[in-house]
């Protein structure tokens, strides 16, 4: 199964550059990451054109969060992702909010027996403030929980188990399928028109190993409810159980285009699998978690095989559907502000129709039996030829916890042992590890405990051969030493702190809080047990708490240290040899079978698997009559805000520096950005700049080692971060380039919060030559897998950096100029350290300066005065000088069309343009256009015909540029053919009046984001950087409300420049190049990365 989560990291059109234009950019913080440790994140979801969605659910119970201080680069475009501030970095007691909730509604006896339901359980989660109502079908046995409460961002989800028996993908292929056209919505894809034209605040499909969730989100009742009818409809009533082309398009297919041609597999599943089954940190944790679990369900991929996939039936599929898909097996949530008799409602009209049956008994889990003796084994993982494979190797230990699943007191405390182990770069298990110069980067997801049984895993990757057993020996002696030992009282404090407030804060940044909740509820109540407990934490954590002050933290983490690491031989090790050779044998072996299954067909065959591809084809390509498309609901223009949502900001000064003030409810939580100008840095010196975050925040002062360093902040603080931030600005030359110093902590905290941020900003010390030596070999191998998993987003940054200055700043810090600098300096820190030190003391000198700097801050009116002082004090700290002027950073790489070689079964391809070089004039018509784009042409073309995993348009409105990119891509040339008709397409574009109104709707709703406070006042603070005025917003939008046909057909002429005069990039293997450059002679420049 894959690791590292399959992230949407995919955008319908100018969000991730322009959302702040409106919002902010989604700060993407899963509730439950665990970000600074390659994470298991065992499941797979449908494809959400969306850049900005970056994180997805993670754990079942810990509602705590790993703390994060890496800081990376980022320039405008990925800002977005959950590594600028996310909860990751939460370090201070909250405390549970003072505001007292209404009263919250009910359902009385008589709505619920009327409506075919019986009351199983009620509470009130004091947690969330919610009343919680578990009610059961009378007739089906369906399992309901309905939570109530004043929060407006309302949630459904509905879930079923659905074990898998093989590896070939059935409950993925079926998830992604369910979602092609229904009883009620006869077209092609409903879940694209509710794409297109809906407010959703969150609408996706995942598939776990156990489970498959259908959940979506909006803050507008009606179109909450047309979301929950559309998908109650698609999973019990789908098209797609007697349409055999579905399944060929989603699941997988033999393509023929002409009988002289070779045979090829076809399909969107088996497409992104094959990108997953190219990542050796994929690689890695899928076989970690099949040979922990060879005896059940666990020890097949859900999300399937690409060498399986091929063998599952159509027949399967169907029955898969028949079995599990059905209201006895289903866990359904609603969460929210709505009417919870409306919700009984609205799920007898489905339930009603079912009787019941038998698949809640069939699909039970069946437990894993513990092994009596450890189990080795070695697989190899694809890299590029040519290269050196001596520190290549990758090993990780894992061990399965338990043979039934644990208590919630026991997996409380397993989880602050995790984060006490791992949790923090001072953590020591991890800076054991990192520290030995074993390796490069830490494996391995520490505690894991979203499926039956809990696992741990951990390890590193860069490894020479010769140190593997030292890495295993180094873990065992390392927890063998803290159980002995214990943990420092520092470090439990510190844990104790960033737990208790990210449970307390509940900052899931754009990530539905209902939706968060229901993850961590279903998480036990998929096994039959109680739902609400996961949802009550206070009773557990006091219990902990208390434990630990009467008895020492040693009494409590080293038991279990002891009975489920040490003395627990239920223990796989995993040791990955790297193969240049075996990309090259997969593809061989895959060719012979498909030469045979050509060998083996008549002529008259072949000529009917081409016509079979052709109808397919057909069928894709044509657009769903209009009376099916008017089946789905939608919302109209009356539904729809004429003024943008504007956020309180007042701004001023204290001792000369510009203070931003956004007045709003926080739950006491103070969110505060101190920014620096980066302008007047030496261009030579911005490749640093990301290391130079991270020093400041990984190194130690005079008085205060790192460790020390990072306990105070976690004791003190909610988090403390650092992080570059760039971005072109409309109409102007020069780009808006900062440093962003980001904190938080409680009200009472501010003044450790400020005094922190100046010890970080002015004492840390730039001397510890080994520990930047790390951070190089961190970065280095988290650029080499960004690589392999996002290669769509260098292909977008490598764009950016041939057409605008600020674009290539940010690859200077995040791309392949980056990885490259990286490479180099691996070696200059042994050899010139001095230089190294000193160039970090420069980029501090010419940052750190009250002139240019800004600060942010967002919390309750009265904790804004309260906190002035703190800051007036933190200002007088910062040297007065004024920096030396502006730097010139007038470069661009190239304008050739560039291949960037890695070993990858799948493509990544970018073409892109600067319109405003031609002449456009932006106009707020752009975003409801590229949405369009994206949600129509390309999903059609490069997704459902063209079988990429994902398909998308982008239009960066301050730099424009206007991007198209793939994501897991079997073709190349083809795509950019796809691209280079766009302007064909709008010239020839027909729409109706409903048609316009839905891509206007969803434009909105995408500019509308729900945010939670701290990105309320983030995304203000940006657009004052940028130079947004609330003027410029009110027009955009009145541009967008008044788009017509006529834009649509215009824009044709200027998204032709990217045809004329735009630049490829792509990220491919080198086969797939030297066929491309052969079919168009030279077409790219080949340049080697991994």
């Amino acid at each position: 199964m894959e690791r590292a989560v399959l992230i949407r990291t995919i955008s319908s059109s100018l969000l991730a550059c322009n959302r702040f234009l409106f919002s902010s950019p989604r700060l993407a913080r899963s509730f439950l990451s665990k970000s600074p440790v390659v994470a298991s994140q065992r499941h797979y979801h449908r494809l959400i054109p969306n850049l900005t969605n970056r994180s997805l659910p993670r754990r079942g119970l810990r509602g705590f969060s790993r703390l994060s201080v890496a800081s990376q680069s980022s320039s405008l475009r990925f800002s977005l992702s959950n590594r600028h501030f996310s909860s990751l970095a939460t370090r201070a007691v909250a405390s549970p909010s003072t505001q007292v909730s209404p009263e919250i509604a009910g359902v009385n006896d008589e709505v619920t027996e009327k409506f075919g339901f019986e009351k199983v359980s009620e509470q009130f989660i004091g947690e969330c403030k919610s009343k919680a109502v578990l009610f059961k079908h009378k007739k089906t046995g369906a399992e309901v929980m309905s939570v109530s409460n004043d929060d407006e961002n309302k949630v459904f989800g509905i879930v079923f188990r659905t074990p898998p028996k093989d590896s070939t993908g059935i409950p993925h292929i079926l998830e992604h399928s369910v979602l092609c056209g229904s009883r009620k919505y006869p077209l092609k894809e409903p879940f694209v028109e509710l794409l297109k034209g809906s407010l959703h605040t969150f609408l996706n499909a995942f598939t776990y190993p156990d489970r498959t969730c259908y959940p979506v989100a909006s803050t507008n009742t009606k179109d909450f409810y047309n979301l929950v009818d559309v998908y109650l409809d698609a999973v019990f009533f789908p098209k797609c159980i007697e349409d055999f082309q579905t399944f060929q398009q989603e699941g997988w297919h033999y393509e023929l285009n002409n009988t002289a041609e070779d045979i090829t597999y076809k399909g969107v599943v088996f497409n992104e699998m094959k990108g997953v089954y190219s990542q050796p940190d994929n690689i890695l944790g899928r076989t970690a978690q099949q040979a922990l679990f060879p005896d059940n369900t666990y020890g097949v991929d859900s999300g399937g095989d690409p060498k399986v996939i091929p063998k599952l039936t159509f027949e399967e599929f169907k029955e898969f559907h028949k079995k599990y898909y059905h209201p006895s097996n289903a866990r359904i949530w609603f969460y929210g502000d709505d009417d919870p008799s409306e919700r009984l409602h609205i799920l007898s009209e489905y339930l009603d129709m079912f009787d019941a049956s038998k698949a809640r008994e069939e699909s039970k889990i069946a437990p894993q039996k513990l092994f009596a003796e450890p189990v080795r084994i070695v697989e190899k993982y694809p890299v590029g030829e040519g290269g050196d494979l001596k520190k290549k190797h990758m090993v990780c230990l894992n061990w399965l916890l338990s043979d039934k699943p644990l208590d919630l007191q026991t997996e409380l405390e397993l989880g602050f042992l995790d984060h006490l182990l791992l949790g923090t770069p001072a953590s020591p298990l991890r800076k054991a590890l990192l520290e030995s110069g074993l390796g490069d980067a830490i494996v391995g997801g520490g505690v894991e405990d979203e499926l039956l049984q809990p696992q741990f895993g951990i390890g590193l990757k860069g490894v020479s051969e010769d140190n593997i057993p030292k890495v295993e020996e180094l873990i065992m002696s390392t927890l063998q030493k803290l159980s002995e030992e214990g943990f420092e009282k520092d470090a439990v404090e510190a844990s104790i702190n960033t737990i208790e407030f990210s449970l307390r804060e509940n900052n899931t940044g754009s990530f539905p809080r209902g939706l968060s909740l229901m993850l961590r509820s279903i998480g036990k109540w998929i096994y039959d047990m109680d739902p609400f407990e996961p949802l009550k934490y206070e009773k557990p954590l006091i219990a902990l708490k208390a434990r630990i002050a009467e008895e020492g933290s040693k009494a409590v983490f080293s038991p279990l240290i002891e009975k489920f690491i040490l003395n627990n031989p239920h223990c796989v090790t995993i040791e990955m040899q790297p193969d240049p050779e075996k990309a090259s044998r997969d593809e061989a072996a895959e060719k012979e079978i498909l030469e045979k299954v050509k060998a083996s067909m008549r002529e008259e065959d072949l000529a009917e698997l081409a016509h079979a591809t052709e109808e397919l084809k057909l069928k894709q390509e044509t657009p769903d009559p209009l009376e099916a498309l008017r089946t789905v609901p939608s919302l109209s223009l009356h539904d729809i805000p004429k003024e943008p949502i504007r956020v309180p900001a007042e701004i001023g000064e204290i001792n000369g520096v510009k203070v931003l003030q956004h007045g709003l409810f926080t739950n006491d939580v103070l969110y505060s950005e101190v920014v620096f100008d980066m302008s007047s840095l030496k261009q030579e010196l911005l490749p640093l700049i990301p290391l130079f975050c991270q020093s400041l925040l990984e190194m130690g002062t005079k008085d205060l080692t790192f460790v020390q360093l990072n306990q105070l902040i976690g004791r003190k603080t909610g988090g403390i971060s650092v992080y570059p931030f760039t971005s072109s600005v409309q109409g102007k030359e020069d780009p808006c380039s900062h440093i962003i110093v980001r904190g938080k902590a409680m009200a009472g905290c501010a003044e450790d919060l400020f005094n922190l941020m100046n010890c970080v900003l002015q004492e840390v010390q730039f001397t510890d030559q080994q520990r930047f030596k790390q951070f190089v070999s961190q970065s280095k191998a988290r650029m080499e897998n960004r690589l392999r998993g996002s290669g769509h987003g260098i292909a977008a940054a490598r764009m950016d950096a041939k057409l605008n200055m600020a674009g290539w700043i940010s690859e200077q810090m995040g791309g392949i100029s980056y990885l490259e600098f990286l490479q180099a300096l691996e070696e200059k820190v042994d050899n010139d350290w001095d230089g190294i030190s000193s160039s970090l003391e420069e980029i501090r000198k010419s940052l750190l300066s009250r002139k240019g700097c800004l600060v942010n801050m967002t919390t309750d009116s009265k904790t804004l005065t309260d906190t002035e002082k703190f800051v007036s004090k933190f200002l007088d700290l910062l040297p007065s000088n004024s920096p030396v002027e502006r730097a010139s950073w007038n470069a661009r790489l190239p304008p050739n069309n560039e291949a960037i070689v890695i070993p990858t079964q799948v493509n990544y391809v970018g073409k892109a343009a600067n319109l405003y070089d031609v002449g456009y004039q932006l106009d707020g018509s752009a975003y409801v256009i590229s949405k369009h784009i994206s949600n129509t042409w390309l999903w059609d073309r490069v997704r459902v015909s063209g079988g990429a995993y994902g398909g998308f348009c982008d239009f960066d409105t301050h730099s424009g540029v206007f991007s198209f990119l793939s994501y897991r891509d079997p073709n190349l040339l083809k795509t950019l053919d796809v691209y280079d008709a766009t302007g064909g397409f709008l010239r020839e574009l027909e729409m109706d009046d409903d048609t316009l109104t839905k891509a206007i709707i969803g434009t909105i709703g995408d500019v509308d984001a729900y945010q939670l406070p701290d990105a309320k006042g983030y995304s203000s603070l940006l657009r004052y950087l940028l130079g947004i005025t609330e003027e410029e917003r009110q027009k955009r939008r009145e541009e967008i409300l008044s788009t017509s046909l006529k834009d649509f057909k215009e824009f044709a002429n200027v998204v032709d420049a990217v045809k004329d005069k735009g630049v490829s990039v792509a990220v491919a293997s080198l086969d797939d190049f030297e066929a491309a450059n052969k079919e168009r002679s030279n077409f790219f420049q080949v340049k080697k990365a991994l």
